[in-house]
């Protein structure tokens, strides 16, 4: 079954809420990237949670996430839409540490403390919009959790976990937001986050064959709720080799002559899906203006 997430409402109107299945497209995107285990667990939580906010968009609208701490794997990148497409990447793959106190991967120690998270959303008006905050916790979920109370204004429940194989590959992927609407009484509140406390970890409900559904059903048990919408979500990149021609042939004719004379060709690598791109002394002949 392909990655999907589903959008719901509950207490009458009051919650607004998302759970996705990540499973696949975090696969995809540790495999790509060679990551180890630790940055597995934190690019795929940073990857699911911009999977659900672009479910938030409409249209051609789009995201970029960066979560900067000042920890060893650097700058976590991550791009989502409306669409449902997702890739992203990590700036240093290969960092790994033992469990922490929790008998869980060190994300925090991986992702640092200092630093920032910045969402930019291209809603298709002249500048986008940046929310940008600092980072509180480094494990990627609380520190959303503070971007949307913050930056968006928004009360905001964010969880996403990544449960990563001997061999790391990602065995389990997953994640909600639970959102209060405008005028959400102090009641629902209080039980949405008792719940939230409640709730049993969501890689592991994963892993035990939940789906979004039932995840959403298990939190919302007792009340009435409503999926509005269920959403296909895959690994995608925008990159092409005719891009990557188009960048080229931009630098101009001195540049790629010296690409044909000192290099014999030229090769790129795209960040976010890590594909090399070859091109032959004839290819970039054929560049030249």
């Amino acid at each position: 079954m392909s990655d999907y997430l589903v959008k719901a409402t509950a207490f009458d109107g009051q919650v607004r809420a998302f759970a996705i299945d990540s499973t696949q497209f975090v696969n995809e995107a540790c495999r790509r990237h060679d990551t180890w285990a630790t940055t597995s667990a934190a690019l795929g939580r940073t990857m699911t949670i911009t999977a659900m906010m672009g479910s938030m968009l409409k249209g051609d609208d789009k995201l970029t996430v960066k979560v900067e701490g000042d920890g060893p794997i650097g700058a976590i990148v991550a791009d989502g839409n409306a669409k449902g497409e997702i890739r992203g990447y990590v700036q240093n793959p290969h960092v790994d540490f033992d469990s922490n106190e929790q008998g869980k991967l060190d994300v925090r120690r991986a992702v640092g403390t200092d630093g920032t998270i910045s969402v930019a959303k291209d809603i298709g008006l002249k500048n986008n919009f940046t929310g940008q905050v600092p980072i509180v916790s480094g494990e990627i979920s609380e520190d959303f959790t503070y971007y949307f109370v913050t930056s968006e204004q928004v009360p905001s429940a964010v969880g996403a976990g990544v449960l990563v194989d001997t061999d790391y590959s990602i065995l389990a992927s997953g994640g909600f937001i639970v959102q209060m609407m405008p005028g959400a009484t102090e009641e629902t509140i209080s039980t949405v986050e008792d719940r939230v406390n409640q709730m049993t970890a969501i890689s592991t409900q994963i892993q035990d064959g939940k789906t979004p559904e039932d995840i959403l059903k298990g939190f919302f048990e007792g009340e009435e709720w409503h999926v509005i919408d269920r959403q296909d979500v895959v690994f995608s990149c925008t990159c092409s080799k005719e891009r990557t021609e188009n960048a080229i042939a931009s630098l101009g004719n001195e540049e790629i002559d010296a690409m044909i004379e000192e290099d014999g060709g030229a090769e790129a690598t795209c960040h976010f899906c890590n594909e090399v791109y070859h091109l032959s002394v004839e290819d970039l002949r054929e560049l030249k203006s």
